[in-house]
């Protein structure tokens, strides 16, 4: 087995955080549909604008329209073609971005899991290998992947999310965004088939999407973005 598949997330950022190394900013929401990858794409559109060298390493519109229309006009880096158990499917091509070597690459999808056979088995990983090459990071993620939150999340959604994140990413982060929205809000957009098609939506009403469980998810991602500025805040004190 390769090294890498045996190391802890510990060991990963333990050697993390270089001078050189490129910054990272992730996107953070309290569950599917709150605009996390609108926001990221928003972004790209505006540095690209301004003479920013920035690239997608990896979108994931979910089939969303109005998402899907901010994908026109930005610099792809195609997906590494990977077959596994006779399947064509596609992955962040990570060696692709550090051949390009652009100053900011966006990668969503933070918690995703790699296909076995992959050099790193989490996502987290390629994007630290990223940084590491000084390149910039913008991704995203929502907050019931974060590890240390997950048994909170269990407990409001009768789920156990199996993709995590180390709650070191959002401390490494040099900026955490909260893309906040209220209960009604995305209710709405959920009926409006904004978030998944409309032969879904009812089941969604039925089990995530109830103002209960909206309303506690979204108060751990207010209190879990407040904590980390919060650490910036003793960070910066402590090293003055």
């Amino acid at each position: 087995m390769d090294e890498e598949k045996t190391q802890s997330p510990e060991d990963w950022l333990q050697h993390y955080k270089k001078s050189e190394a490129g910054k990272l900013k992730i996107y953070l929401g309290m569950s599917a549909g709150v605009g996390k990858t609108y926001r990221m794409l928003q972004e790209a559109h505006n540095l690209l604008e301004n003479g920013i060298n920035i690239k997608i390493g990896y979108i994931e519109t979910h089939g969303r329209k109005e998402t899907q229309a901010l994908v026109d006009g930005l610099p792809i880096i195609p997906r590494r073609d990977v077959f596994y158990k006779g399947k064509r499917l596609e992955e962040l091509d990570v060696q692709a971005i550090l051949l390009l070597n652009p100053a900011v690459v966006i990668i969503d999808e933070l918690a995703h899991t790699n296909i076995p056979g992959s050099k790193n088995e989490k996502r987290w990983q390629d994007v630290l290998d990223v940084l590491d090459a000084g390149i910039d990071v913008i991704s995203a993620v929502n907050i019931q992947h974060i590890e240390s939150i997950n048994e909170d999340v269990k407990e409001i959604t009768g789920v156990e999310v199996k993709e995590r994140i180390p709650d070191k990413m959002l401390q490494i982060a040099d900026e955490v965004v909260n893309i906040d929205l209220t209960a009604d809000e995305l209710i709405t957009r959920l009926k409006a088939g904004k978030i998944y098609d409309h032969t879904k939506v009812q089941q969604a009403l039925q089990n995530f999407f109830q103002s209960d469980k909206i309303l506690q998810l979204r108060e751990l991602a207010l209190k879990e973005v407040a904590s980390q500025v919060e650490r910036k805040v003793d960070h910066e004190i402590t090293t003055r």
